[in-house]
């Protein structure tokens, strides 16, 4: 019996074997291939866990079924994968791309992130795209495997290498953490073409991820390049597992993803930017401030992305790092590229440091996760929802509710978030307020706030 709940939000994620199998992942491949019409062309690449080329294979059969032609870029970085949609191989152009990776998740699990035309394939098509696999499990698809090998690594590396070669011979010593993801497929030839200094850690692909876990939004997972860059090192740079997110350390600060957005905006002329639901009103402030134009979105590199290309912006961010260029870029989340742009900026004399501490102090909590199921946490949030329509008479003063991802309540001096994750059974908050007791109360307050909606969800 296959499982609705891997047909997530912005891609595609479940257990090895137990819930991505043959029969899943054949059938996943065939009505997609359905989807975009067959006879096209698809390009496949995968992260460094060990089950990721066995479903290379079942993908490969489900497409060949469809009447696709299917292109095997072998083990890449994701920001790789999305790349090969924008170059063509001895005169063959993608219709569409798939990569398999668990990302940042524990090493049995899995998935696949989709781009059809140039665009994410996510949200109501992926849940139309899995009724209809439910609704036809019994189907049996024949093992295929046929496909032609593609290298995308050398010319995604040399477009690299030509867009920042004014970085040549770049002056400071360079820490970067792999956490044995696919990093390391194409970072240490970009850094060695253009004759970095830098020491790595951990840049051997290896799906048991042996070292730390591959999520560098974790601050226990960087503990090693702290202490590297400590004793030998300027800057610092950490990937997740399949190199879409980073995480940038100077000697004073773990930047995070809403902070490398004023960072790197400093160099653009009057952009756009996109924030994610958790970014910091420090974020949106600072950008209106300096002329630019910020909007508040959904959480999801799938949203994000459409986002981005309905309003014509130049930058998206996350909070755990998700970086989206358009400004000189593609428009997609490249934590390889963010790396060369943060150390542009250095090279153009921008003193990180310097510039976070002149941003207004906030107290700010990390991702704070709330366990639940995948059946209650949407059901909660609705909740939660209907009871901040009528709080308690000590719940702090509420400004207003923006619910576009969730529910961020804005305070008088802050504000807190509860949104139900896409990808995991929990629900994520998050608070912040100029007054570091101020941002304890709403974490308390609306914890109960929490309590009080499970409670009624579990009674109904």
């Amino acid at each position: 019996m296959i499982s609705k709940s891997i047909f997530r939000e912005y891609d595609i994620r479940g257990i090895f074997e137990k819930e991505l199998n043959e029969i899943s992942v054949k059938l996943i491949g065939y009505y997609l291939g359905q989807k975009i019409k067959g006879d096209k062309v698809v390009s496949i690449g995968y992260d460094a866990r060990s089950h990721s080329p066995i479903l290379r294979d079942y993908l490969t059969s489900g497409l060949n079924a469809a009447g696709c032609k299917v292109l095997d870029m072998g083990m890449v970085a994701t920001p790789v994968n999305y790349y090969s949609n924008y170059i063509d191989f001895d005169g063959i152009t993608t219709d569409a791309s798939i990569m398999i990776t668990g990302s940042h998740n524990p090493s049995e699990y899995n998935g696949f992130k989709i781009t059809v035309n140039k665009s994410p394939f996510f949200s109501a098509d992926i849940y139309a795209l899995g009724d209809e696999i439910i609704a036809n499990q019994d189907l049996v698809i024949e093992n295929n495997i046929t496909k032609t090998d593609i290298d995308v690594k050398t010319p995604y590396v040399n477009f690299m290498v030509k867009q920042f070669e004014h970085l040549k011979n770049f002056p400071q010593k360079i820490i970067i953490d792999g956490g044995n993801g696919v990093a390391d497929t194409v970072i240490t030839d970009i850094f060695d073409a253009l004759a970095f200094d830098y020491e790595g850690l951990y840049l051997e692909p290896d799906g048991t991820f042996p070292n730390h876990h591959p999520d560098p939004s974790v601050e226990e997972n960087l503990v090693d390049i702290k202490q590297a860059l400590e004793a030998n090192g300027d800057i610092a740079f950490a990937y997740d597992g399949d190199a879409d997110r980073i995480a940038v350390l100077t000697h004073k600060y773990n930047i995070k993803g809403d902070q490398m957005a004023l960072l790197y905006t400093m160099k653009m002329e009057k952009p756009t930017v996109i924030g994610e639901v958790k970014c910091s009103q420090v974020m949106y402030d600072e950008l209106e401030r300096r002329g630019a134009k910020a909007i508040m979105y959904k959480t999801g590199h799938s949203n994000l992305k459409v986002k981005m290309k309905e309003t014509n912006a130049d930058l998206a961010c996350e909070v755990s790092g998700h970086i989206f260029f358009k400004h000189r870029y593609f428009g997609y989340d490249d934590a390889i590229y963010a790396t060369l742009r943060m150390l542009e900026l250095v090279q153009d004399g921008i003193d990180l440091d310097a510039e976070l501490d002149a941003l207004p102090q906030v107290f700010s909590t990390e991702e704070l996760k709330v366990e639940t199921t995948e059946e209650e946490k949407f059901l909660i949030i609705d909740k939660v929802k209907e009871l901040l329509k009528n709080p308690s008479s000590d719940f702090p003063k509420i400004l207003n509710i923006i619910d576009v991802d969730g529910v961020r309540i804005n305070f008088e001096k802050g504000w807190g978030l509860v949104r139900a994750s896409n990808t995991t059974p929990i629900l994520v908050t998050r608070f912040e307020s100029t007054d570091e007791d101020l941002a304890k109360e709403y974490e308390i307050k609306v914890n109960d706030l929490i309590a009080e909606a499970k409670r009624l969800v579990h009674s109904a």
